[in-house]
């Protein structure tokens, strides 16, 4: 089976957030690190669980559970932004999740749909 665009943009957003992590593990930043860790890594694998889904609605809730770990995800780099615990741009991340999260609330708002017009 082919990679879709989503496995392929949450696979290399966690490699990002490796990179990011291993840098506040570098500037003592422990705590919000492994939030962000966990939350940043989790959406490709729960994208990776939904291709693999039993039914219509295992793939829904696995890639509605994605969406929510992206959300949490943008929130922690947000909070790295503006509170300044390290001197650590992360811009680009923050425009990768934007991304992320139009993508996923995509097949989660179409993927009801489709669900919802079958019975």
């Amino acid at each position: 089976m082919a990679t879709s665009i989503i496995q392929t943009k949450s696979f290399n957003f966690a490699l990002e957030i490796i990179n990011l992590y291993t840098k506040l593990q570098q500037h003592k930043e422990y705590v919000i690190s492994n939030q962000l860790f966990k939350s940043g890594t989790s959406i490709g694998a729960n994208v990776e669980e939904a291709s693999g889904g039993q039914s219509r609605k295992d793939f829904l809730a696995k890639m509605y559970i994605a969406y929510k770990e992206a959300r949490e995800t943008k929130y922690w780099l947000r909070l790295l932004k503006h509170s300044k615990l390290v001197n650590i741009d992360v811009t680009k991340e923050l425009k990768y999740i934007d991304e992320i999260i139009r993508i996923l609330s995509s097949i989660v708002k179409t993927t009801e749909q489709s669900i919802n017009k079958q019975t």
